[in-house]
């Protein structure tokens, strides 16, 4: 029907189907995009669960087809299970002598690594792969390797043999049989990639998950703070100890919970050690890290976890815009000063000790 041939409706009328229109927006706020009920979609990638929650309206699939096109560049570059991926090509090629050209992007991360390996005196190490083969831990079947292959693989991890051309983004690796295993921080960079990805579309409030790896995007609709989780350790994921009120900030934890076999009762766990060989043992369960960035955040909650807990103080403390929570074998929770106020505990199992 053309608008010249519609009858005027009675202003009361009117006004009821705009105010029915206005509250069947989802929770949209009048006059933006904004919604309280996000658009959702899951990814798998990196071995992991990646759930993208977007705030607002205009979320579609073009949208997450965007989001889904940035985690397989990404995972196409830097996971090394890939066999064709230029992280696999760097390895192949470790101990031949010649550098091997790598995208910009590629690059970058591995800088970085190296960088979180220099700062950190080898705690965290990119060239963990030979140790993370051997124990394979969330292959199956796995147990606990010889002593002698262990020694053996400790030979082939040392930061310093990775050699970097900033001119051309070409990488080397002197020994034969070194392997850059990115990740520890890969997570990382594809949560602040997707952050990236969305912003660039417009977006303003989202929460990008990749297994437990919180990006809080902006503010919760309403300008209100995010209430994020912290993983209990003894628990399966999805158990908190207590919350974080966040905003613009990411959210990551490392601990014993997240990949793990157990064998004679004792519990080995994925992250190394890179100097005995084994995974860490030093009376920490977890570490959890707040900061801007979550692939600063990613790095940084390995090798705190690494560290131990006055180390890993230590270390947090000298680092800007940087916060983290330490939890204990025995239940002892303890915060860094930034998080007082912002972090409830709310499992009575658990005591905050400051």
């Amino acid at each position: 029907m053309q608008l010249r041939h519609r009858k005027k409706l009675p202003f009361l009328l009117v006004l009821v189907l705009v105010l029915i229109a206005v509250l069947s927006g989802c929770g949209k706020s009048a006059g933006n995009t904004e919604t309280t009920e996000p658009k959702s979609e899951r990814f798998y990638i990196f071995d992991t669960i990646v759930t993208v929650k977007i705030y607002d309206t205009r979320a579609n699939d073009a949208t997450f087809n965007g989001v889904n096109a940035v985690l397989q560049r990404i995972d196409h570059e830097v996971n090394r299970e890939d066999k064709t991926s230029e992280i696999s090509k760097v390895n192949s090629k470790a101990g031949d002598g010649e550098f091997v050209p790598v995208s910009e992007e590629t690059f970058k991360v591995i800088k970085r690594a190296v960088d979180y390996s220099e700062s950190s005196g080898g705690v965290f190490d990119l060239t963990v792969g030979p140790l993370v083969d051997l124990w394979a831990i969330g292959k199956g079947g796995e147990h606990v390797p010889p002593k002698t292959d262990i020694e053996d693989r400790l030979k082939l991890i040392d930061y310093k043999q990775v050699e970097l051309n900033e001119a051309d983004h070409s990488v080397r690796l002197l020994k034969p049989k070194m392997s850059i295993d990115l990740g520890g921080i890969a997570k990382g960079y594809s949560a602040d990639a997707i952050a990236e990805y969305l912003q660039g579309q417009g977006f303003k409030s989202a929460i990008i998950d990749l297994g437990g790896n919180i990006l809080a995007m902006g503010p919760k609709p309403g300008n209100k703070d995010w209430v994020i989780g912290v993983q209990n350790p003894e628990e399966s994921r999805g158990a908190y100890i207590g919350t974080l009120k966040v905003q613009n900030k990411t959210v990551v934890s490392s601990g014993v919970y997240e990949r793990f076999f157990i064998e004679d009762g004792v519990r080995y766990h994925h992250i190394m050690n890179t100097s005995t060989g084994y995974p860490v043992r030093n009376g920490l369960t977890s570490v959890t890290i707040v900061t801007d960035h979550s692939f600063d955040a990613d790095g940084r909650s390995n090798t705190t976890f690494s560290m131990g807990i006055e180390k890993g103080t230590k270390f947090v403390e000298g680092l800007k815009n940087t916060e983290a929570i330490f939890i204990t074998e025995d239940h002892k929770v303890y915060i860094t000063p930034g998080l007082k106020g912002i972090f409830t505990l709310t499992d009575n199992n658990f005591t905050l000790m400051n």
